[in-house]
């Protein structure tokens, strides 16, 4: 009997009776993980290059013909809860027990095993925060397109990556991680025990700023863009009202991000 750690969970498979299933399964699990690598050692882009797919031209997903004059209520108001939900749990997973994990050489490393905050009722916590950021930004830019195709891109380069990281963390840590793997979902994460974990931890908000100000900042002037430029109505069909609010909120956003990053490079802002 092999056990092995597949897309969604450990599988035991026998290898004298399946021994064409193992290695079917064996191979695209290594397949995967090669992706992984590759889109891991290039993942600072990722999320640049699919937020400035945002922009590209789309049927709406909420038009005036099928839910009226005041369709963008629909996209505004959805998109920008999955968004901010996606935030929200990038924020509590930072403030309550962040993770020291980066790269070496383009591969995946990690110090240590960490199993406690938000990551003790989900694996990738972080990971999810993205998902839901960026679907949230696609509802709310109506793009069908975004939400039809390219999401689903970013679902299976994410998959590819997280087996990648896996793998090594398996490597690394052994049983103590496959036993992770048994208590704690990979994507979908478990509300049991969540007052506990808030209760049981202080959250440093001082990290939050300090690790998530540009992913914050590249964040929000994407929000501030597609709500501007994509819906005519909240500056009153105005173009240099719209013109101005746009120069106004960006050079805010600018001045701040300024600010943190000043602060915390002279060594004024710590955690």
């Amino acid at each position: 009997m092999v056990q092995l750690c597949g897309f969604d969970s450990c599988k035991k498979i026998n290898f004298k009776k399946h021994p064409y299933r193992c290695l079917r399964f064996r191979r695209r699990l290594y397949h995967m993980v090669q992706i992984g690598n590759f889109f891991f050692k290039h993942r600072n882009w990722l999320f640049i290059l699919f937020y400035a797919a945002l922009f590209i031209p789309s049927w709406p997903l909420f038009s005036p013909a099928t839910f009226g004059a005041h369709y963008y209520i629909w996209p505004v108001g959805i998109g920008l809860f999955v968004t901010c939900l996606g935030q929200l749990i990038r924020g509590l997973t930072i403030g309550l027990a962040y993770i020291v994990r980066g790269g070496k050489e383009g591969k995946p490393y990690a110090e240590g095993l960490v199993t406690e905050g938000i990551f003790r009722h989900c694996r990738n916590p972080l990971y999810v925060g993205n998902i839901l950021m960026l679907l949230g930004v696609g509802i709310l830019a109506n793009s069908l397109v975004y939400v039809a195709i390219v999401i689903p891109i970013f679902l299976f380069i994410y998959q590819a990556i997280v087996l990648a990281e896996e793998h090594f963390l398996r490597g690394k840590f052994g049983p103590g991680f496959d036993e992770y793997c048994k208590n704690v979902n990979r994507w979908f994460p478990s509300l049991k025990g969540i007052g506990k974990t808030f209760g049981s931890m202080q959250f440093n908000w001082k990290r939050w700023i300090l690790k998530e100000h540009t992913t914050q900042f590249i964040w929000l002037i994407g929000i501030t863009l597609i709500l501007l430029l994509n819906y005519p109505q909240f500056s009153g069909y105005d173009k240099d009202r719209r013109n101005l609010l746009t120069g106004i909120i960006l050079g805010c956003l600018v001045l701040v991000y300024a600010l943190v990053r000043y602060l915390k490079k002279s060594g004024k802002f710590r955690e």
